[in-house]
């Protein structure tokens, strides 16, 4: 049974950390595909000031660029075409029926997941996915240390800490060490407004647009 990852995002912008990110995490848990969705409003983020978001279409755009030529990435407009505030467990219910029977793998970082009992109805996040869990080189703590601790009864850990089993609808949550790439959006955006290089920092054809666009020049 083929299985499917989300890597949610504002992807804003899309960088070789996201994909490095994707292609890892596909690779360790053999998912057939990665689907990294941009989100339209994200409710979690200020949008103002040294954070401007750049129109959801040209992000969604320039996911669908940086996705070209890897048949296991591929840009998903469920969020960007919805509209309004994007919540992880509205997309989840839409991608798990269209998956069904098999279940979905959810990819976050372990620093969003420890916030993850401030997300909109997050119990009913793990009926719908089970959850790749991101660690990079240098991240401090373990599984039990990120799990929200309004959450951590619903949790039967395994005995080395890097997995464990939602009580009530039998989900799974891994740990998945990835590479430690220094790359951010907010570096990049900052590099684009004081006039330097984001050459490498972004795949190419994503540089030339987002220098072309001036949307984050200020």
């Amino acid at each position: 049974m083929t299985r499917t990852g989300i890597l949610g995002g504002t992807f804003n912008p899309i960088h070789q950390g996201h994909l490095r990110a994707a292609e890892e995490v596909a690779e360790a848990l053999g998912l057939a595909r990665v689907l990294l969705v941009p989100s339209a409003q994200p409710p979690h983020k200020s949008r103002g000031g040294a954070n401007p978001l750049a129109p959801g279409a040209q992000r969604l755009a320039w996911v669908e660029a940086a996705c070209t030529g890897n048949p296991m990435l591929e840009a998903c407009d469920l969020e960007i075409a919805r509209g309004g505030a994007s919540y992880t467990v509205d997309t989840l219910r839409v991608l798990a029926d269209r998956s069904a029977p098999a279940r979905l793998v959810f990819i976050i970082g372990n620093d969003a997941f420890a916030e993850l009992a401030s997300w909109r109805e997050p119990k009913q996040l793990f009926a719908l996915a089970d959850f790749a869990v991101m660690t990079r080189p240098g991240t401090t703590g373990r599984l039990s240390d990120w799990i929200p601790e309004a959450l951590r009864p619903d949790f039967e850990l395994d005995p080395g800490g890097e997995a464990a089993r939602h009580r009530a609808t039998g989900g799974n949550l891994r740990v998945v060490a990835i590479s430690a790439l220094d790359i951010s959006s907010s570096d990049i955006r900052d590099r684009v407004r004081r006039r330097r290089s984001i050459r490498y920092l972004v795949p190419e054809a994503v540089r030339r647009d987002i220098e072309a666009s001036g949307v984050y020049a200020g």
